[in-house]
């Protein structure tokens, strides 16, 4: 394993670019085992959870080619399993993504109960009962979900919880099912919008994306095609979190700030002069001490939970006391322990942190429980006075690309080396 070390009150200046979206990523491929006709796929990012789905949709059969810039090719035509093992399942909670496609396309799946971080309990109930109402017979077996049907058929589905994996599980089942097929109470995040872009551009019928009531036509048969993928609105918010943090000065280039407005304006709230385009963003603290904020997640279009822990980051250096509250998971407050470490000044009641900001933070050894805790702990130590060693980095890895590298070229004094060094 490898770890992070960083020196830091250094402010962060200068531009970047952001990668591709992760969380959009990771259906968009797993939505190719629908076609049978060759598809190209751009602006990846390169990710170990892309590495796993990708490993996954190998052993499935899928034909998959990356050239240098990490652009995908694929070609599922002949697929020769609907088995998804546990191995690589329990790593990435996203391989559920499979589920649909497999089932709508070879008419069984056998997925393996998923994993991923330990942010709190994401049951696949909603998946399990969409596919039910679409005619399939499911049952889970040694920690294993069975669905077999020889055609599923369009349905109207109400989801009892906002579920992303759900919604674009459901609709992609829906791609090649016979009829009509409506999701109610869909998740309304920009990456399911993409996924029903993706999804559209190979000839499926889909209407409501980016609503709460999505449409599905279904279709024969997909064809071919390419599709870029969006940016990573996440990321996004991480810089521009890491720039507020170390009162710094940067712009993100290839990005859409459109999708983030949420965060741009609990920045502003904090001190932040923002300025945007349409594919850039620019944040710039004039060195200046940000304010503390309340932060309340939600589903989109409100403010994601996958920034909570930066802004958390944020309020512990900044002036005044700010509250967040956590609705979306129930265990995702454990970068706190790791932040007072450093010195924050936080309480916890319930789903709910009291941060009280402090002048500044210092450098200690940290460990990452998850991937967005992990960026918070980089976001602290760069704010920090002294050496911070982030330990178990693995996680960051799944979500964040070259995270050092991109932080280097904003100024910052970071660096990656094996842990035991």
């Amino acid at each position: 394993m490898e770890k992070l070390i960083i020196q830091g009150n250094h402010p962060l200046n200068g531009e970047i670019k952001i990668s591709g979206a992760k969380n959009a990523t990771l259906p968009i491929l797993a939505a190719s085992l629908l076609s049978e006709a060759p598809i190209q796929v751009s602006n990846i990012p390169h990710l170990q959870d892309v590495t796993t789905i990708v490993s996954l949709l190998g052993q499935i059969g899928v034909n998959i080619t990356l050239d240098e810039r990490t652009n995908i090719e694929i070609n599922a035509k002949e697929l020769c399993s609907f088995h998804a093992p546990y191995e690589l399942v329990r790593t990435m909670r996203a391989s559920i993504l499979v589920l649909g496609p497999l089932l709508s396309r070879l008419g069984e799946a056998e997925v393996s109960l998923p994993g991923g971080c330990a942010i709190g309990t994401r049951p696949v109930d909603q998946h399990l009962k969409g596919l039910q109402a679409m005619g399939a017979e499911i049952q889970i077996e040694k920690g294993y979900i069975k669905a077999k049907a020889k055609r599923l058929r369009g349905a109207s589905i109400v989801m009892d919880i906002v579920t992303v994996t759900g919604t674009e599980n459901i609709m992609m089942a829906a791609t090649l099912a016979k009829g009509q097929t409506i999701i109610h109470n869909a998740a309304r995040e920009p990456e399911v919008t993409d996924l029903a872009n993706f999804l559209n551009t190979l000839g499926a019928k889909i209407k409501g994306a980016g609503t709460s009531t999505i449409i599905i036509d279904g279709v024969d048969h997909l064809t071919g095609g390419s599709y870029h993928v969006l940016p990573d609105r996440i990321e996004t918010g991480t810089y521009l979190a890491a720039a507020a943090i170390t009162r710094g000065k940067i712009k993100l280039k290839n990005t859409r700030p459109d999708l983030l407005e949420s965060v741009l304006l609990k920045l502003e709230e904090a001190g932040a002069f923002i300025d945007t385009g349409t594919d850039w963003v620019s944040l710039d603290m004039k060195g200046q001490r940000p304010r503390a904020v309340n932060v309340s997640t939600a589903p989109f279009p409100a403010f994601p939970t996958d920034m909570q822990a930066q802004m958390m980051a944020l309020n512990t250096v900044a002036e005044g006391s700010g509250v967040i509250t956590e609705t979306v998971f129930e265990n995702r407050f454990m970068h706190v322990q790791e932040l007072q470490r450093m010195g924050a000044n936080i309480a916890l009641k319930g789903n709910t942190a009291i941060c009280m900001g402090i002048d500044n933070l210092h450098g200690a050894p940290v460990m990452a429980t998850d991937l967005r805790a992990s960026a918070s702990l980089v976001l602290a130590g760069l704010a920090a006075h002294g050496e911070t060693t982030i330990n178990r980095i693995y996680h960051i890895d799944r979500g964040y690309e070259c995270i050092e590298e991109k932080l280097a070229q904003l100024g910052a004094r970071i660096h990656r080396m094996p842990e035991g060094n």
